[in-house]
């Protein structure tokens, strides 16, 4: 096993090697010049000039590449180009904000959907089954833009019991946190909740087509005894998997969430950031979407060896 988990750590020690590289590369063929949008389309070729010269531009791609990575070993994100402040405060700024919402969404939509799944998977085959997977489905096809509008018009315009813009400050209550994200969190949860619950299901009534599920409905255990402590822990190895990459895509795929509410999380300062061509910002919010990916996925995987005894003796 441990063997086995230092293969996970080193594939993803690689897989963050390559992502910096497409990163940094993407980053690289952005339209525009990051001086002329720094100065102003107006500013002298002169300003301009000494401005690349200063922010080091006009050094070849690879030198520029190494600087950055080295940098980021030592925890140095560089500085914004935009504000002139330190990468590291403006993150810091930001990412508690995104880490509440994916946090408290997680605390909703894991449990509800596990929920979900067992209830349909104890059903199979009735209408409740079908509703739950009709439902989902809808959930599943909608996106979230068009879930977002609604629940606003619906909560904020209509019935005027939740704010439609998030109003995050420090000093706020447990409450008032909770209202102004909640609209943010229900289109989270709307988005998220489907997959994992269909997940369950499936991975459940596969594991209920074993020989030893079979034999357990011959000596007559309840139905619901055999899905809860027969059926459900060893299904959980690709619930666990699908649940981290949802919680991975809750910290790093909320842009459109955040940009049509108005969050001011860390996913909507890597937009402004596209937008000013604040580079060394938009390279800093990559990798740590990366490495939120990378992470949960690890995490997923140590725990699907720790839960699956067949995994555990793999050379």
């Amino acid at each position: 096993m441990p063997l086995l988990i230092v293969r996970r750590l080193a594939l993803g020690i690689f897989t963050m090697w390559i992502v910096s590289l497409l990163v940094f590369a993407s980053t690289e063929i952005l339209p525009g010049d990051v001086a002329e949008s720094i100065l102003g389309k107006e500013a002298p070729d002169e300003q301009i000039t000494a401005m690349r010269e200063r922010l080091g531009l006009n050094d070849p791609a690879y030198l520029r590449y190494w600087n950055w990575l080295s940098g980021l070993f030592v925890g140095d994100l560089g500085v914004s180009l935009g504000s002139g402040r330190e990468i590291s405060e403006l993150i810091n700024d930001r990412i508690w904000n995104t880490v509440r919402l994916a946090a408290v969404t997680s605390i909703i939509a894991v449990p509800l959907a596990v929920t979900l799944g067992l209830v349909s998977a104890m059903r199979a085959g009735t209408v409740m089954d079908r509703s739950i997977s009709i439902g989902t489905l809808c959930m599943m096809s909608l996106p979230e833009f068009f879930v977002a509008t609604l629940l606003v018009f619906v909560f904020a315009v209509q019935l005027r019991w939740l704010p439609a813009v998030p109003n995050v400050r420090p000093d706020q209550s447990l409450w008032s946190s909770l209202t102004s994200i909640a609209l943010p969190v229900m289109t989270l949860t709307f988005g998220v909740l489907a997959h994992m619950a269909r997940m369950t299901r499936n991975a459940v009534i596969n594991v209920l087509s074993s020989a030893y599920i079979e034999m357990a409905l011959l000596k007559g255990v309840l139905n619901w005894r055999i899905i809860l402590f027969h059926a459900f822990p060893n299904a959980l190895s690709p619930i666990i998997n699908v649940i981290a990459l949802n919680l991975a895509y809750l910290v790093a795929g909320v842009v459109i969430v955040e940009t049509a509410f108005g969050y001011p999380g860390l996913a909507r300062l890597m937009v402004e950031a596209v937008g000013t061509r604040d580079i060394p910002l938009v390279q800093a919010c990559g990798m740590i979407f990366c490495a939120t990916y990378v992470l949960l996925n690890l995490f997923a995987d140590v725990i699907s060896i720790l839960s699956n005894p067949r995994l555990r003796t793999q050379k």
